[in-house]
């Protein structure tokens, strides 16, 4: 009954992270975007209109579900919450600290991206099941975008996973700090187990997996339907894309997927190359700062600052660039980033075989 009772109170905490951080994200971005367009974004709802985004969903919750006359009802109600459950049980296998994982599994790096992969159905309901001219078009491109992104990242990820040989997030993790005692098997070129730190981490103790990391980040944009790659959501050309018709409880749940999703392939951008939770600061000399800055709280700082960087990131990218056309966002798929990655992917085994 114990056991039960811990893994509820787990899930309701990460659905509870989920939400607070798509409120923090939406004002967040809000201020972003102000910031960049040289203008304030919310100002008068609150303290610097801190308050804006708890009035928004506020709204939201009051506003009717309205149900299309012509839609597919069943497809149409399921969608938001598929989607959102698919982005949701991502979380269960995230390592947040030395120990601190809600669900220590051996295969955690493929449960995640085969769960996840899960919201390319429920955006196909979501298009479908409306009966919308613009959400069908939008639903068909979000399908054919991420499915091909998935190519790139998945040689991304498995570039990571032939250095690291386990899909075990929370090993992964332990590997890029100072309390691996594997680290100097996998260093290649120099003993990094007493120093720990930045110097620790994938994308320096391998340099190729920079170009790998790259590569994943320009994919997990993909996979997010974040700019420039947010033609399924063209506002331009198709209103709001495969979530045109919904409203009130239904689309916020689509709005929350789209945040939670940010910070989650963030997380394990984090977590297969920026340290995961290790501390980024390095033994030097007496001043053992790795040491002092590595436990199971200073873990949870750690990641989350990192994947918050990220996130700010994506940010930026989007109220930077325009939006890529269909023929480019399929171009920068299959005659870069996928020929890239499989390169990178090789250079990983041929890391593995003769410099470790």
């Amino acid at each position: 009954m114990n056991f039960y009772i811990t893994y509820f109170i787990i899930a309701i905490g990460l659905f509870g992270f989920s939400a607070l951080f798509a409120l923090f994200g939406v004002y967040a971005e809000r201020k972003v975007s102000a910031f960049i367009q040289d203008r304030l974004g919310p100002t008068e709802t609150g303290k610097y209109g801190s308050l804006q985004t708890f009035a928004d969903i506020l709204k939201m919750l009051q506003k009717e579900l309205i149900t299309p006359a012509a839609a597919d009802k069943i497809l149409f109600i399921l969608a938001p919450g598929i989607i959102f459950v698919a982005v949701y049980l991502g979380f269960a296998a995230l390592p947040w600290g030395p120990g601190l994982v809600p669900a220590n599994l051996n295969l955690g790096l493929y449960y995640i991206f085969a769960i996840i992969s899960i919201e390319t159905l429920g955006i196909l309901m979501a298009g479908w099941g409306s009966n919308n001219k613009y959400s069908i078009l939008g639903a068909m491109r979000s399908a054919a975008q991420i499915i091909s992104y998935e190519i790139p990242a998945g040689f991304a990820i498995i570039s990571v996973v032939m250095i690291a040989q386990t899909l075990n997030l929370q090993t992964i993790s332990a590997q890029q700090g100072i309390l691996s005692t594997e680290v100097v098997k996998f260093s290649g070129f120099w003993d990094v187990t007493h120093i720990g730190g930045f110097f620790a981490w994938n994308v320096f103790r391998a340099p190729h997996l920079l170009i790998v990391f790259v590569i994943y980040f320009i994919a997990s944009l993909a996979e997010s339907n974040r700019a420039p790659f947010d033609i399924p959501e063209a506002e331009s050309e198709l209103v709001a894309g495969f979530h045109t018709e919904y409203t009130g409880l239904r689309f916020a749940l689509v709005f929350l997927a789209e945040y939670s999703m940010m910070f989650l392939v963030s997380m394990v951008a984090v977590i297969l190359f920026l340290g995961a939770w290790n501390t980024p600061l390095p033994n030097i000399g007496p001043v053992h700062l790795a040491n002092w800055t590595t436990n199971a709280v200073w873990g949870i700082v750690w990641v989350t600052i990192k994947t918050l960087t990220l996130v700010g990131i994506q940010m930026w990218i989007r109220w930077t660039l325009p939006r890529f056309r269909v023929d480019q966002l399929m171009t920068l798929c299959w005659k870069v980033l996928t020929p890239l990655a499989f390169a990178c992917m090789l250079i990983s085994g041929i890391w593995r075989l003769w410099l470790m």
